[in-house]
């Protein structure tokens, strides 16, 4: 998964949860068109509007400029999870399980870096994976981006 320091995913969690919605994860992304871009996903029992997402990042950007984690410059974007939910924690894994998902790895294992089926959860740091009957157990720390897949 794409990480993001522990000090930045904290002050927004603190801002994020301090105006009642859920923190689902946070993205520092380098080498983006136009720049870095720091991605927070927020959520919260019926969804996400547009004045959420401009009021989470009028209260962060204020914070972010006071405490100056990320040295340079950088874009910051607020954004509901979508239908495409990312998942980014242990418990992410364990909530979803059962449900169809897109995992990609930073390096191949058993031969692969996609894998495309149904969750199974979580055991310890292994996420279990079901694709065609069969069972992977894949390290939560080798997950580049893990993400539900929408069920139409």
């Amino acid at each position: 998964m794409r990480k993001s320091p522990i000090a930045i995913k904290e002050l927004a969690r603190g801002v994020v949860e301090g105006l009642g919605y859920e923190l689902v994860g946070v993205e520092y992304l380098t080498g983006q068109p136009g720049g870095a871009v720091l991605r927070v996903y927020i959520d919260r029992e019926g969804g996400i509007t547009l004045d959420d997402c401009a009021a989470v990042s009028h209260q962060l950007s204020g914070v972010l400029d006071v405490e100056d984690p990320i040295p340079g410059n950088y874009n910051l974007e607020i954004s509901s999870p979508g239908l495409d939910r990312p998942l980014f924690e242990v418990e992410d894994f364990q909530r979803f399980a059962g449900e169809q998902v897109n995992i990609r790895l930073e390096a191949s294992v058993t031969g692969r870096r996609k894998y495309k089926g149904v969750l199974r959860g979580i055991d310890g740091t292994k996420v279990l994976v079901e694709v065609d009957g069969e069972l992977f157990a894949l390290d939560l720390d080798q997950i580049r981006d893990a993400r539900l897949i929408p069920q139409f």
